[in-house]
């Protein structure tokens, strides 16, 4: 049998990498990063075998012409290597990400898998700064954050306990650690691929549908997109997620919609989704993991509510 032995939650800004002489004089700023290199010790100090890494697409990756709910890299995995963020070959633990896939098979789930993944910072900007040397093997798991529909938040619950079954009936005897990457509450200049209006929204939607081998060529018009909006932060929202996380009972965010999430948090808040499997991926037969807020940051330049929660999970029952 394998063992969970750590869940870590980490917001993810590219702008940290870019443009941090922006905020280097605000304590925020720091704070976020101390709380992030607290963390990469914590994991450092737990010794896993193996790291699932529970993530969003940028549309890097994933592209509208196909458009999963939940995708495992089961082969080559590659860093996209935008701003500053791991780029090309990632060690990835192929035979755990093989028993994952027929774990979620076996569970009711339909995942798809690929043998050639590329991955971007919705994945890689945690690896970066939570496993800066990545000596550890990953499976990344990629859910679909950005393009409606978007499987709910009680579905993102159920993936992520059948994701802990199989960890845990894995007979390899692995010590495994789960990292979410994205969120808190942010808004992203980003339309529904279905409303375009305009010519912005026109162009990323054109990027999102033919960049899978071209999305380089769309990176800095889209960049300049991204740093002409306006910040849409909610800490309010932050502190009560951080807070169901640290009791490990996230019943009251579960049957929240999409648009609820949107309305009060921001569409880049529905990365929601990667913490909320992560949580439910380390309840186990003890119960619930027990939580702790490493960290949060309100910081406007990077758009984003910036937080980290350390999840302890409960010892398993043996009767």
């Amino acid at each position: 049998m394998s063992e969970i032995v750590l869940g870590v939650g980490a917001s993810h800004s590219t702008l940290m990498n870019t443009h941090w002489a922006e905020v280097d004089h605000l304590p925020d700023a720091h704070a976020f990063r101390d709380g992030l290199a607290a963390a990469r010790d914590a994991l450092a100090a737990a010794r896993p075998d193996a790291v699932v890494v529970l993530g969003s697409n940028h549309f890097r990756g994933m592209f509208l012409d196909l458009m999963p709910a939940f995708t495992v890299g089961v082969g080559e995995v590659l860093g996209a290597g935008e701003a500053g963020t791991p780029g090309g070959p990632l060690p990835v633990d192929t035979a755990l990400a093989r028993a994952l896939v027929d774990g979620l098979v076996d569970a009711g789930f339909d995942p798809a898998f690929s043998l050639r993944l590329t991955v971007d910072h919705g994945i890689t900007h945690a690896l970066q700064h939570l496993v800066p040397d990545l000596e550890v093997p990953i499976v990344p798991v990629v859910t679909n954050t950005f393009a409606p529909p978007l499987p709910s938040l009680r579905r993102c619950h159920d993936l992520g306990t059948a994701l802990g079954a199989a960890l845990r009936a894995d007979g390899s005897g692995r010590r495994v650690a789960v990292i979410a990457s994205g969120g808190l509450s942010h808004r992203l200049p980003w339309p529904k691929w279905f409303d375009a209006l305009s010519d912005d929204d026109r162009f990323l939607v054109e990027a999102w549908l033919d960049g899978r081998h071209s999305w380089g060529d769309y990176e800095v018009r889209r960049r300049e997109i991204i740093r002409a909006a306006k910040p849409d932060i909610n800490p309010a929202f932050d502190a009560w997620f951080l807070g169901l996380l640290e009791t490990g009972d996230l019943s009251a965010v579960l049957d929240r919609t999409s648009a609820e999430i949107d309305e009060e948090a921001g569409n880049g808040a529905q990365e929601i989704r990667a913490w909320i499997a992560m949580t439910a991926a380390l309840t186990g037969t003890g119960g619930p993991p027990t939580g702790t807020t490493l960290a949060y940051a309100e910081i406007p330049q990077w758009l984003t509510g910036m937080g980290i929660t350390l999840l302890t999970p409960a010892p398993e029952r043996t009767s």
